[in-house]
């Protein structure tokens, strides 16, 4: 056997300088990668830190009162200086389930003719509350912001007459992580995981693809480059590409959207790496399978960006899914990416989480690179 065989060839420098210079002019010439890189996630950093909100606020509710009076009044005052809800007042009953109907509230509050006597005499008066429930997280949303109106009325009609309102367990609620309650903290960090699936994984896929299509990809396998090389070339300049698309959603989720970063910026950098290291091998290898660039964009969203949208836990909550789906959720390298990005964004360094997640990102990367590695092969069929 000869000598040289079995050596570990390293990578020529000088030609992996000449493949990254290729590729970084390719960038620059195509406005295109550009646009994947930076103008992608401005547009969804934008709609979703402005367009979609899952708080309930603002919700129309029809308010009707049969017999108003100063207690009946204090009642829906509270409605009003509630930043949940918008009040609408209605003669009868009639008049607001039409409004119910056409979709004009979302909530009907009741307060029928006897409820002042019932009150006053210490009987139990009934509070009429009908909710749209087309959307039901919606709905359990502004059905406990009623229940909250009410009870706090509750306790100031008692400590107006000095009277002590039973309640035998006293709730003392702290929320953690998230204290304003805020969607957009929990929405950024999540997209920012699709943003970096797409950069890496649409990105590679079109490129190859493209050169597929125009020849070149052909003309560099007759060189005496070698695959090694050639992938090298194209991970690193794209690695560079979605690094900086990186930074540019951090910076605008907490210098725009006021999202807290609580935990440390390098560990934030070196997960991000490890993911889009992932991302980038995905794209190469759908780059492999398909070498059309309709075709190879077209299997990238199938593959990468539909599941991380849908299933890594960024906005539907993975305990909520059917067992066989929580299964399938632990192939995607964006469920990890997603953990990692909410616990440091919002928690800070928390070591068990991190690592677990880190630990399934570095086996995902290595599985992807080492799947493109064994199916490149410098021939053409």
């Amino acid at each position: 056997m000869n000598g040289k065989q079995g050596k570990i060839r390293l990578p020529s420098l000088t030609r992996l300088r000449g493949l990254m210079r290729k590729e970084i002019w390719q960038i620059v010439r195509d406005p295109s990668s550009i646009a994947i890189a930076f103008v992608m996630p401005l547009v969804l950093l934008l709609l979703f830190g402005y367009g979609v909100s899952l708080d309930a606020k603002d919700v129309p509710v029809a308010l009707v009162v049969d017999r108003p009076s100063a207690l009946t009044a204090s009642f829906t005052g509270g409605f009003a200086q509630s930043e949940y809800f918008a009040p609408r007042h209605f003669d009868n009953i009639s008049q607001a389930e039409d409004a119910m109907l056409r979709g004009e509230v979302d909530a009907l509050v009741w307060l029928r003719g006897n409820f002042e006597e019932l009150v006053r005499s210490g009987e139990t008066a009934a509070v009429g509350v009908f909710v749209n429930g087309v959307d039901a997280n919606n709905a359990r949303l502004i059905s406990g912001y009623i229940e909250g109106v009410w009870s706090r009325w509750l306790e100031r009609y008692a400590a107006e007459r000095g009277m002590d309102l039973s309640r035998p367990v006293e709730l003392e609620q702290r929320i953690w992580f998230n204290p304003g309650m805020r969607s957009r903290d929990y929405l950024v960090p999540g997209i920012i995981a699709v943003i970096m699936t797409l950069i890496g994984a649409l990105l590679t896929s079109l490129v190859v693809a493209r050169e597929w299509e125009r020849g070149t990809m052909e003309a560099l396998l007759v060189t005496p480059v070698r695959i090694g090389e050639i992938l090298l070339g194209k991970l690193i300049p794209y690695f560079i590409l979605g690094m900086g698309g990186l930074i540019f959603s951090v910076a605008m989720g907490v210098w725009l959207f006021q999202v807290p970063l609580r935990g440390s910026l390098l560990v934030l950098l070196g997960t991000s790496s490890l993911f889009l290291l992932a991302a980038l091998g995905m794209g190469l290898l759908i780059s492999t399978v398909a070498r059309n660039q309709f075709v190879a964009g077209q299997t990238a969203i199938i593959a990468t960006f539909l599941p991380a949208f849908i299933l890594s836990g960024f906005i539907f909550d993975i305990a909520s899914m059917p067992t066989p789906i929580r299964g399938l959720t632990h192939a995607l390298a964006a469920r990890y990416y997603v953990s990692i990005l909410q616990t440091v964004f919002l928690a800070g360094d928390v070591t068990s989480v991190i690592l677990w997640n880190t630990a399934a990102l570095v086996a995902m990367a290595a599985f992807f690179l080492l799947m493109v590695r064994r199916r490149t092969r410098k021939r053409l069929d």
